[in-house]
């Protein structure tokens, strides 16, 4: 298979959500010697691409958004130990932590947003569902993040995401890290009233977002 015809179908099997296909076209780019890094920006992340536009103008829907996010991880599974192998290193846009609020156990969508930041060009750490302010304050200094972002599905947990920003402000690295929130009851609105650096609406958006606060 020719690169374009193999790029072409890396894409296409992250639009369709093939996630076998994926990871064996990626098994195919290192059994023909190609970069790994070039199956990743010139393969998989147009397929992503795509997806994210087409679900922002609601032509894609969110099953079709999370079997893309699963096709995009399975992909980068069998690249990352190439990349290991070989010492290349993608291009990080930033680190970014993520949680869901404290009493927050609502995990898919936050999970989402991680694959596709990943996907990206962002590092991503993940802290999995209701978790301590204290803990995201302490990963942010650990890592040295640039963005965090808080989930919250319910609007008892909303609190949590204002609880973040204050705890960011109270140990002097608020200026330093830009926030975005989101979740099923989050609005601009409410980002705004707390101080958040941005709403992201949905995964797709998150994504957008992101690279604009750290200017990628």
């Amino acid at each position: 298979m020719q690169r374009e015809d193999l790029f072409e179908a890396m894409a296409r099997s992250i639009i369709e959500g093939e996630a076998d296909a994926a990871a064996d076209l990626a098994r195919q780019a290192i059994e023909a010697g190609l970069d790994p890094l070039e199956a990743i920006d010139h393969g998989f992340v147009p397929g992503i691409d795509h997806v994210g536009r087409e679900f922002s103008l609601e032509n894609m829907f969110l099953p079709e958004l999370v079997l893309a996010g699963e096709a995009m991880k399975a992909a980068i599974a069998v690249l990352e130990p190439e990349m290991q192998r070989t010492g290349a290193e993608r291009e990080i846009h930033g680190t970014v932590v993520l949680a869901a609020a404290h009493g927050d156990i609502h995990d898919i969508g936050k999970s989402l947003v991680g694959t596709m930041l990943s996907a990206s060009g962002f590092r991503v750490f993940d802290l999995g569902v209701d978790v301590p302010v204290e803990a995201v304050v302490e990963k942010v200094r650990e890592v040295n993040a640039n963005l965090v972002g808080v989930s919250a599905l319910l609007t008892t947990t909303m609190f949590g995401q204002r609880e973040v920003i204050e705890a960011l402000i109270a140990a002097g690295i608020r200026d330093r890290v830009k926030v975005m929130v989101g979740g099923a009851p989050v609005t601009p609105e409410w980002a705004a009233e707390i101080g958040a650096d941005g709403f992201g609406e949905d995964a797709a958006r998150a994504v957008s977002l992101a690279r604009e606060l750290v200017g990628a």
